[in-house]
């Protein structure tokens, strides 16, 4: 069960869409619309989760043709994110947008977030410690899991809203952004050649 809570934790406070996105909402609207924004990754979280679990979302990725589209889904929203984070200007921000994310945009991220897929898959078919009641043991990761998610995207909205209150250099400031950026390019690199 160790292993397990260790494996949530690395593989959840690594930065994805999702924890980027947190601190991005942080850092350009502040806690309230971050934390609605994480509910609806929350609600989302979960319900890949689920998918994963009951194996609806491997029958799904079995399609061809859906597995593509939700692939290039994925890599176009990653590269419109890594070109707000590049383009930020001299303001440290993560992303951009007109409006404050809410609850709707937090559940839509998840539905496309590889990472999400990957790290459900990942936790639920490894890491068996109750093999003799593996009902008991899905509901023991979920609540583990969840716990651990919570207090990590928290730490990342509030990563976010202090980056917003620092007076940081305006090169610094940039060189963040770029940084952020090349490392959502990675990603987008490696979604691209695991399709290939």
């Amino acid at each position: 069960m160790i292993e397990f809570a260790l494996a949530v934790f690395f593989l959840i406070i690594t930065p994805g869409p999702g924890v980027l996105s947190v601190a991005g909402i942080g850092s350009a609207y502040g806690y309230k619309p971050g934390l609605r924004y994480i509910t609806g990754l929350f609600i989302g979280h979960n319900t890949v989760a689920l998918l994963v679990i009951s194996g609806i979302a491997a029958t799904a990725l079995a399609v061809p043709w859906l597995r593509t589209v939700l692939a290039w889904a994925s890599v176009m929203y990653l590269l419109y994110l890594a070109a707000k984070i590049a383009f930020a200007g001299s303001k440290l921000a993560f992303i951009e947008a007109s409006r404050a994310p809410g609850v709707r945009d937090g559940l839509a991220l998840q539905a496309i977030n590889p990472k999400a897929y990957a790290v459900s898959t990942a936790l639920f078919s490894g890491f068996a410690f109750m093999p003799e009641a593996p009902v008991a043991e899905i509901i023991i990761k979920i609540i583990i899991m969840d716990a651990i998610w919570v207090v990590l995207h928290l730490a990342w909205l509030w990563a976010g809203v202090t980056l917003r209150r620092l007076d940081l250099p305006a090169r610094t400031q940039r060189g963040i952004n770029v940084a952020m950026a090349v490392s959502m390019l990675l990603v987008v690199g490696l979604a691209v050649y695991a399709q290939m």
